[in-house]
């Protein structure tokens, strides 16, 4: 919306779900400026804002939302639909994305809040969906953007947020770990942060290429905090939240083409995440921003189409520029030598860290996580202690936790596309870990 030089950037939930006294942004002389919302009126698609100067001058600006925007060819934004699939041009270059049909039920028709798709274009999509995204899968396979990269490695990283004693809480203390409850052969570790108000954030992450398939990262993660070490901190507190999420751990050598006709890849989506140092936020941020500086230059030098998608060999260009790509190669080494076990593997890491320094001359590959599991037969059950309750918890009370909630009709998500798989490969074969 262009009012008195500002261009306002809103979605289409802060117009018509907005509340009086929530910050919105716009751009004036390249600058982001804080604005708060002052009144909304749904029915008129009506909003008032107010830009806040240093906090001193007010400057109102009124606007309707279907008469100024579309007369200017901006678009609102669709914050809460999510993108189910692309769209292509005739060439085969990605157009837009086409958002999931709403009110479908579980057994897949209409229901009578049924609401189609709609296309969206756009000069350029980028991918944020994080570790394998399911827009990603897509876009990785119709344009083979993993062929000269090494296979991705995965991880999966549990949480929980606590509420501990006062006298127990060190607001900025930081412990990592690395090894138990997990065997040698197996890679994964642990965080302990002592955060502000008496909470402590816990978490254990176990690298999916493990041997054993009676291994539960759960359960190891609940193991962990029964340590005599860590267990203290735990008692007389109280576990307030949980959550778990994939990583994607293949670091440089498994970054696949990060450009295709009509996108680009960041953040995790891309596998920005510097594994030994567990932190991907900066790194994600980073791409995000060389992202958008990249399109924006497009956008000066009118490189975009309107009949295809372009190829913005801008992007990977500044990324190999930056900080960030140097990070991510000089840590590649570290995490695909724990293939040999974690003391020998901690030792090539101690001198790829502190002799060489990432310059070491060569690269070690990766290899994909399915290979490493082991049969069944060759491995005793694992006894994993009783949940106690106070400390250590099973898992459904623990989803309930993490504020999911779902629909009871809709479409599930997960879905077998063999039926034999599950039952003769899945458990007869490995026990269905």
């Amino acid at each position: 919306i262009k009012h008195k030089g500002f261009t306002l950037v809103l979605t289409a939930s802060h117009v018509v779900s907005g509340q009086p006294g929530n910050a919105y942004y716009a751009i004036k002389d390249n600058e982001i400026k804080k604005m708060y919302l002052i009144y909304s009126d749904e029915a008129n698609d009506i909003a008032v804002l107010f830009l806040m100067e240093e906090f001193e001058n007010l400057e109102p600006i009124k606007f309707n939302p279907r008469d100024d925007i579309l007369e200017v060819g901006e678009e609102i934004t669709y914050s809460g639909f999510p993108a189910s699939d692309f769209v292509f041009y005739e060439d085969g270059s990605v157009k837009g994305i086409l958002t999931g049909d709403m009110g479908v039920g579980k057994d897949g028709e209409k229901t009578q809040n049924y609401q189609s798709g709609i296309e969206i274009f756009a000069k350029m999509i980028i991918l944020a969906e994080g570790c394998r995204g399911s827009l990603t899968k897509i876009i990785m396979e119709k344009f083979d953007l993993k062929k000269d990269s090494n296979p991705q490695t995965y991880g999966i990283g549990i949480k929980e947020l606590w509420e501990i004693d006062p006298k127990k809480s060190k607001a900025g203390k930081i412990i990592h770990t690395i090894g138990w409850p997990l065997d040698n052969a197996t890679y994964g570790g642990s965080w302990i942060y002592h955060l502000d108000k008496n909470l402590l954030s816990v978490g254990f992450v176990v690298g999916l290429d493990y041997e054993n398939p009676f291994l539960s990262p759960y359960d190891e993660f609940q193991r962990f905090k029964t340590h005599p070490l860590v267990k203290g901190v735990f008692e007389n507190g109280k576990r307030i939240s949980y959550g778990a999420r994939a990583l994607s751990e293949g670091g440089f050598q498994s970054l696949p083409k990060l450009i295709f006709p009509g996108g680009l890849l960041i953040g995790d989506t891309a596998g920005f995440l510097n594994v030994p140092k567990l932190k991907g936020t900066h790194t994600a941020m980073k791409s995000g921003i060389l992202a958008g500086e990249s399109v924006f230059k497009g956008f000066q030098d009118k490189v975009f189409s309107n009949t295809k998608g372009i190829l913005l060999e801008r992007y990977p260009d500044m990324l190999k520029e930056s900080w960030l790509w140097k990070e991510l190669r000089k840590e590649r080494n570290i995490r695909p030598a724990f293939r040999w076990g974690r003391f020998l593997g901690l030792i090539y890491s101690a001198l790829e860290t502190y002799i060489f320094r990432g310059r070491s001359p060569w690269t070690l590959n990766n290899h994909a996580d399915h290979r490493s599991l082991k049969l069944a037969k060759r491995f005793k059950k694992i006894k994993y202690p009783k949940y106690d309750g106070k400390i250590t918890f099973d898992m459904l009370s623990s989803v309930y936790l993490s504020n999911t909630n779902h629909e009871e009709n809709q479409p599930s998500h997960l879905q077998i596309l063999d039926q034999k798989i599950p039952i003769e490969n899945n458990l007869n074969l490995y026990d269905s870990p």
